[in-house]
């Protein structure tokens, strides 16, 4: 699996403070023997936020994008409304998942506007910009998105583990 992270930070962006989410996302996307293919940082703006999630998807063809910050109630977080405004199907399952798994962790979990969507064949997830919260997040959907994946790419293995009633 392909997997980019983007970190969404204003000041991780000018340099003013180093980035913990990208690389703890990355040491946990290695481990699950995944190839981590990009990472980048932008600043807390939704073109330049846009502008990566679409030239990762449709030009590098991505089977994951992982994007880590501005997914909570600052005015400056508008992961959420970059992340909407460029995908052609939502996949609110995977927000929610992660949402009701964190409320067993923290109430601040009530806070997060994380979202989750396809564009083309793939598959974009916002993650807290914490780097224990990005990890946290990012095991509550790990085990769905090999399948994920799988459906996205249209592999004839996506469909081996289902069975009729």
């Amino acid at each position: 699996m392909q997997v980019a992270i983007l970190t969404i930070s204003d000041r991780a962006a000018r340099g003013q403070r180093e980035d913990v989410s990208g690389p703890a996302l990355r040491e946990r996307i290695q481990a699950q023997g995944w190839e981590v293919t990009a990472q980048a940082i932008v600043p807390d703006e939704i073109p330049a936020i846009q502008e990566t999630l679409v030239h990762w998807a449709d030009v590098r063809d991505y089977d994951l994008i992982l994007t880590t910050g501005g997914t909570g109630f600052a005015p400056r977080d508008v992961t959420p409304e970059a992340t909407l405004a460029v995908v052609e199907r939502p996949a609110p399952g995977l927000a929610e998942a992660m949402r009701a798994a964190s409320l067993n962790i923290t109430p601040h979990a009530m806070l997060s506007r994380a979202a989750a969507g396809i564009r083309g064949r793939t598959l974009i997830i916002n993650l807290p910009g914490s780097p224990k919260a990005a990890v946290e997040n990012l095991q509550v959907v790990l085990p769905v998105l090999p399948h994920a994946v799988q459906l996205l790419r249209e592999d004839p293995q996506a469909e081996a583990g289902h069975t009729k009633r």
